[in-house]
């Protein structure tokens, strides 16, 4: 075990409001931080802010504001929002901040004296909203920008240059013999791809001509310091390098960068080089998460489809939300966010299971022991059975939360909520109670208020607020309530009996979704007197085989589609089954299917194959698979359902 643990977010622009996929990063590095804690470690978490460059220049001119003024007005929707979510980060640093900006210049001046960096004259094309320099042979019809598809401006001027292309074969051996260094393991491939074209010098400068709200280069007062150069070493300069040895040594030693995948390049090429011209040893890991897209839509402004985060936290709850959002993404996986799907997640997960167990076990201790925490008998098969599957959870939690799965770690959890609602099921207590058997009673309700504190423990660092509420109702005091740490969670009998329960309402109210509201407020408006003449509507019906049958509207309510196989590997400990990364359209998915033991990985990649399209995502083995592929089996001869007449592209329709 590590004695520390160093988790960033990217430090986001401060252009434009936070929204649902600032809130995933940073959340998901609060619940990583606070669940390394949890396991006895120094965890310590920064984010913060990138308030240079020509993005935010642009923004505040518009504005009729200095940089400085638009800055300081625009980073407080990121703290409140941070705090709002429940964010406990250790540091939050602003990249117009002197303590970032006097390490910045250092770094500069060093390379620059050791000809690292290097005058030039720079032609090529600039994006302004991605901040990023491209070639002619990277834009798409001619001019426009390949990440965000909107027109680049062509360049022409002197410039300073990172002699980022000498350590090219250096970072491709480094990737290579440094296995989960860039997770998951297919972004390590895409940052290899792109290392095995020709890797440039790096532009690492702008002259004040055109752009000013930068940081100054030391060694030319002309220009300011690009914003990729800038920012990326906010994640040094925030923790003491250059200032504080002691401090920076500790907490680097034990570096995790957490990342979206569109800046995957910028982190794992940029500042992995520019860490080896500094001489600093490389951090612990990249990990670069999916993206959320609303209805399989990519968010986006011009859609009109971005999720406010203060707008769910208004249906949720902070902490719900938190939850949600942890569970709905597969790291390193596109996640499709709908407000039906996150209520069902909700009233299943929170309201119906954790939330009613907590209900049963609390109202029947106060109605038939005067709210007092019962003593436990002797434990029977039963019992045992719930106390060691509740024992061991920690365990398989702190391998997921390792390996970068917290949502499976958190599933196992949930699942031992379920094992205690089927246990009370089994044992009956409100039975036991009829009879008169109050012993037995006790011993029940004390092993599933036991269940209760330990899950609640193991969830704390992704619901801190309900959690410490759910642990104060089952008698612990607030210290109790809210110092978690894993040896209590892996000991029984630690609820001491006599405790006073308390009522609490609903920790989870359960969500109407919308369907349920209108067929209320249907049921509830007045009956007319006078009837209407309904109209049947005839419906063309479809034989499909024996006596079944379904409408031509419900045939078609499925989406065949045909997609691309990008990616195959087997899935661990399952022999028939192989997990896929499918193009369909413009979108990338993960499928599972049972073929395994018909086709081997490589003989699936760069097959196009025909999908269910719009098939609720469902958990395999505790991994989500977005649709399901068509095949046709006799006997033990399954064949792959597939287009006649060569190669299709990609998302076509089929029916």
């Amino acid at each position: 075990m590590a004695e520390n643990y160093y988790i960033t977010t990217p430090i986001y622009y401060v252009n434009d409001k936070p929204h649902i996929g600032h809130s995933y990063t940073t959340v998901l590095a609060d619940i990583l931080c606070r669940y390394h804690a949890l396991f006895g470690e120094n965890a310590y978490m920064l984010t913060g802010t990138d308030e240079h460059g020509q993005k935010v220049e642009k923004a505040a001119a518009a504005r009729g504001m200095a940089p400085i003024e638009h800055c300081n007005e625009m980073v407080v929707r990121f703290q409140e929002l941070w705090k709002k979510l429940g964010i406990n980060n250790n540091d939050f640093i602003r990249t117009t901040e002197e303590r970032h900006k006097k390490i910045v210049c250092a770094i500069l001046q060093d390379l620059y004296d050791r000809d690292l960096i290097y005058k030039s004259k720079y032609v090529g094309h600039y994006c302004v909203p991605c901040e990023r320099y491209f070639t002619e042979k990277d834009l798409l019809e001619g001019n426009l920008c390949p990440d965000c598809n909107r027109p680049t401006n062509r360049l022409e001027e002197d410039s300073y240059f990172f002699r980022m292309s000498q350590y090219k074969e250096w970072l491709i051996e480094y990737i290579n013999s440094h296995p989960g260094f860039i997770q998951p393991d297919f972004r390590a491939n895409e940052t290899l791809g792109f290392l095995r074209k020709e890797l440039t010098d790096l532009c690492i400068s702008r002259p004040k001509s055109r752009l000013s709200w930068g940081i100054e280069l030391p060694f030319d007062k002309d220009h300011v310091c690009y914003v990729w150069f800038d920012a990326l070493i906010n994640y040094i300069s925030a923790i003491g390098y250059g200032t504080d040895p002691e401090k920076f040594e500790k907490l680097w030693a034990e570096s995790h960068h957490l990342i979206g995948k569109d800046i995957l390049q910028t982190h794992t090429v940029y500042w992995t080089t520019m860490l080896n011209a500094i001489g600093l040893p490389m951090p612990k890991s990249f990990f670069a998460h999916g993206w959320w897209r609303y209805n399989d839509e990519k968010m986006s402004k011009s859609l009109g489809n971005v999720v406010n985060p203060m707008d769910m936290i208004a249906v949720f709850g902070v902490d719900a939300f938190r939850y949600c959002l942890i569970t709905g993404m597969v790291p390193g996986q596109d996640a499709s966010f709908t407000n039906d799907s996150f209520i069902k997640r909700y009233n299943s997960d929170l309201a119906n299971d954790l939330g009613n167990m907590l209900s049963r076990a609390v109202k029947m201790t106060i109605k038939y022991f005067d709210g007092k925490l019962p003593a436990p008998g002797a434990y029977e098969d039963v019992d045992k059975e719930l106390m060691d599957q509740a024992l061991a959870v920690a365990t398989s939690l702190r391998e997921n939360v390792e390996q970068m799965r917290p949502d499976r770690g958190v599933e196992d959890v949930i699942n031992v909520i379920r094992s205690a609602n089927r246990y009370m099921e089994k044992t009956a207590p409100w039975t036991l109670a009829k009879q008169g058997n109050m012993e037995r009673l006790a011993t029940v309700l004390y092993t599933a208020s036991e269940t209760l504190r330990i899950v609640s423990g193991l969830l704390f660092p992704v619901m801190p607020e309900k959690m410490k509420e759910l642990r104060m109702t089952l008698g612990m005091n607030e210290t109790e309530a809210t110092q978690v740490n894993t040896e209590r969670l892996s000991r029984w009998n630690v609820l001491v009996p006599g405790s006073t329960v308390k009522d609490i309402a609903a920790l989870f109210p359960r969500i109407m979704p919308q369907e349920e509201t209108a067929k209320a407020e249907t049921e509830k408006a007045p009956v007319k007197q006078e009837k209407k003449e309904k109209k049947e509507k005839k419906t063309e019906t479809v034989a499909v085989g024996g006596d079944e049958i379904v409408t031509i509207d419900e045939f078609f309510r499925t989406q065949l589609k045909t997609a691309k196989v990008l990616e195959a590997e087997k899935v661990e400990g399952a022999d028939k089954l192989l997990k896929m990364k499918i193009e369909v359209g413009t979108e990338q998915r993960q499928l599972i299917a049972g073929i395994a033991k018909a086709y081997t990985p490589e003989q699936m990649i760069g097959r196009t194959i025909i999908i269910v399209a719009n098939l609720k995502p469902a958990k395999i083995r505790g991994i989500e698979s977005q649709g399901m592929l068509l095949a046709v089996k006799s006997g033990d001869t399954l064949k792959l359902i597939s287009v006649d007449g060569g190669d299709f592209p990609s998302g076509c329709p089929v029916g």
